[in-house]
């Protein structure tokens, strides 16, 4: 059995007893489980950015769903992370595609997908999805060249 290993930890400094603080700092734990395919979901229903004409604070459900491949997201940098959208202000398209951005740049995940269901304003809500595939790599011909 594959347990969380101290090694783990290292490289994690959000993580703890720490006063915490906005941050954009998205931190990676090793995957243990590489050669299997399976589906990490975050969800939070408390993601709050502001309207970037009007200054009003806009509420959102946000859901990530990644497919790892070497790092998994450590979620109290996540919290963080998008606690630090609270005062921004960004339309709803622009904020979960830089999500989504962030998110590959840290995880290089297979797959992964970052879901905005942002609440009623002025009649009208908006559900944004935003999504990213790694691209498979060439197939080799016989004697390891790429076709």
């Amino acid at each position: 059995m594959t347990v969380t290993k101290p090694e783990d930890l290292k490289g994690l400094s959000l993580l703890g007893g720490k006063k915490a603080a906005p941050s954009r700092r998205l931190e990676v734990f090793p995957n243990h489980h590489r050669g299997r395919r399976y589906t990490v979901e975050l969800r939070t229903a408390e993601f709050t950015c502001l309207c970037p004409a009007t200054g009003q604070p806009d509420f959102a459900e946000l859901t990530i769903r990644y497919v790892p491949d070497r790092w998994i997201l450590e979620s109290k940098s996540l919290k963080l992370y998008l606690w630090s959208f609270r005062d921004q202000g960004a339309f709803h398209e622009h904020v979960v595609n830089m999500i989504l951005d962030d998110l590959v740049k840290a995880l290089d995940p297979q797959r992964i997908e970052v879901v905005g269901n942002f609440h009623v304003r002025g009649g009208i809500a908006i559900t944004v999805q935003a999504a990213h595939e790694k691209k498979a790599a060439a197939p080799r011909r016989p004697g390891g060249r790429r076709r």
